[in-house]
């Protein structure tokens, strides 16, 4: 699979959602050169070299990475760090999506008007800024608004009914948390959420795990949980894997991980609500996928940005797993509670700061999530 010698690769971010990327990377043999703004974040240590440079400095990381000779970059759960990753590797000629690619799936509004040129079946929607005169916005309610390129459940709102001062106050606030200033109003997609995790090659798209989401529901919506595999019939995956497979293809992903999140109705019609050419995040790519399938996603990825064909072979047996978000002290009093009556379903604690309990506003500030037996 590789040279004796051992080979550069250049991984965007430092967060511990980045973690097991580095340590596989490592593992596989290669020097982990990691870029992202210096905050003590756990990659900063862990990988061979650190540099200091914002996630978002894709000219000074290209810069970097010429003068290292990497022979792929890659990162995982991550919009920002999926423009800057796609960036060098379209600059160096290595494997990776093209920019207008990572553009698209990173906008939610350029997304939308794919969606639409290409029958991709996804909620009606409307670009607005500062600018925009709310009252010639026509759209069926309930609405969600949103930022535009923004993730992690920053700056949505929902509005039950017209109401034009709630409308004007979360178009402004989701604006404000837009990086481009401009939000997204969208007619509300009725339905269970779940999400679906694929891996591209040279344009073929490998199916990895459906997941059912769990949400705090309005007014964030921020994710509350995660079982996987989806309990869905045979007929129903199967419609949303040609679902899927036909939008990846709309938005041009064609070498990565990626991540679509959609809505199932009761009658069973599917809205897409957005698509990222990266893994999930909350753990769903770098750990759910491998205990609820086998697939080790993680390698996965980074062949790919090395240009080989992806191992796909079970590295460990199935089963259903769930991850669980803590909130509040109710949520922390049921993780210790398995952990002290039911200890054999507790397969992983990611992450546990009892400082943000009560607090969250968004997927950020959870204060802490853990991984069971489903």
């Amino acid at each position: 699979m590789m040279n004796k010698q051992r080979k550069n690769i250049a991984i965007i971010g430092a967060s511990y959602f980045q973690l097991p990327l580095i340590e596989k990377a490592k593992k596989m043999g290669y020097i982990t050169h990691v870029f992202a703004w210096a905050a003590n974040d756990v990659g900063e240590s862990v990988a061979d070299f650190f540099y200091p440079i914002s996630i978002v400095e894709k000219e000074q990381i290209l810069d970097k990475c010429k003068e290292i000779g990497i022979c792929g970059i890659c990162s995982i759960a991550s919009d920002l760090a999926a423009i800057t990753v796609n960036y060098v590797a379209e600059s160096l000629g290595l494997t990776g999506n093209t920019m207008e690619a990572a553009k698209i799936s990173t906008n939610k509004n350029m997304m939308r008007t794919a969606f639409k040129q290409n029958g991709d079946p996804s909620p009606k929607s409307v670009m607005v800024d500062e600018k925009t005169d709310l009252s010639t916005v026509s759209l069926a309610y309930p609405i969600i608004i949103k930022p535009t390129d923004r993730s992690g459940s920053r700056g949505i709102f929902k509005l039950e009914q017209p109401d034009f001062a709630s409308l004007k106050k979360a178009v402004f606030e989701s604006i404000t948390d837009s990086f481009e200033k401009k939000a997204l109003i969208e007619e509300f997609a009725e339905g269970k959420e779940y999400s679906v995790e694929y891996i591209s090659f040279k344009g073929e798209h490998h199916f990895l795990a459906m997941t059912e989401k769990y949400t705090t529901g309005a007014p964030h919506f921020i994710e509350t949980g995660h079982l996987e595999p989806a309990p869905v019939s045979n007929d129903v995956l199967e419609k949303v894997k040609a679902v899927v497979v036909h939008a990846l293809n709309t938005l041009g992903i064609k070498n990565s991980a990626s991540h679509s999140e959609l809505k199932i109705a009761d009658d069973g019609s599917i809205r897409i609500i957005e698509i990222g050419g990266r893994m999930g995040g909350d753990c769903i790519g770098s750990d759910l996928v491998r205990y609820s399938t086998g697939v080790d996603f993680v390698r996965a990825v980074i062949q790919v940005a090395c240009g080989e064909m992806p191992d796909l072979s079970p590295v460990c047996t199935p089963q259903p797993v769930k991850i669980n978000f803590i909130f509040n002290y109710k949520d922390l009093y049921e993780y210790n509670r398995i952990k002290k009556e039911e200890p054999e379903r507790l397969l992983k604690e990611v992450y546990l700061d009892e400082k943000l309990l009560d607090k969250a506003t968004n997927s950020s500030d959870r204060a802490g999530c853990y991984i069971v037996k489903a």
